[in-house]
């Protein structure tokens, strides 16, 4: 009996063993890891400040360019609209649009129905197309106390 429970201490002596060997691996990895990515941000946010740079060198080249033919104001002006027709571009170009060329996108399964109601400000909902059911008014009809099944819904799908 004594020799099973000294096995017992072994097993769990080498299982908490190889536990904190498996924590410092994955730490270390871990950090390898996060080294490399922060190099990386640095690197891309460095490029990304030289690019800022180097897009306002180029709006005064533009700008400095219309001004030899141009009072001051008007060339700074012209720039600042090519820079914002140029932002606008960017950003739709950077926008999702919607599947063109009469195609229904992926997230709507089957035909598109027509807009009907809100949709199309019509101030009423459209009229059904089928028959109503059996037990329920028609539009604009009052129900009637013979006419109403209580198992029959009072809703149209």
């Amino acid at each position: 009996m004594e020799r099973i429970d000294h096995l017992e201490h072994l097993d769990k002596h080498l299982v908490d063993e190889l536990a904190q060997v498996a924590r410092e691996t994955i730490r270390e990895e871990l950090r390898e890891q996060t080294r490399k990515q922060r190099r990386r941000a640095t690197l891309y946010a460095a490029s990304g400040a030289l690019a800022l740079y180097a897009g306002a060198a180029v709006a005064l080249a533009v700008g400095l360019a219309l001004d030899i033919g141009l009072p001051d104001w008007a060339a700074a002006l012209i720039t600042a609209a090519l820079l914002g027709v140029l932002a606008y571009v960017l950003r739709s170009a950077a926008r999702p649009h919607p599947a063109h060329h009469g195609t229904v996108p992926s997230a709507q399964p089957g035909p598109a129905a027509p807009p009907t109601g809100a949709a199309t400000g019509t101030p009423y909902p459209p009229m059904p197309t089928a028959a109503p059911s059996v037990g329920v008014p028609e539009p604009g009809e009052a129900p009637r106390p013979g006419r109403i099944d209580p198992e029959t819904p009072h809703h149209r799908a």
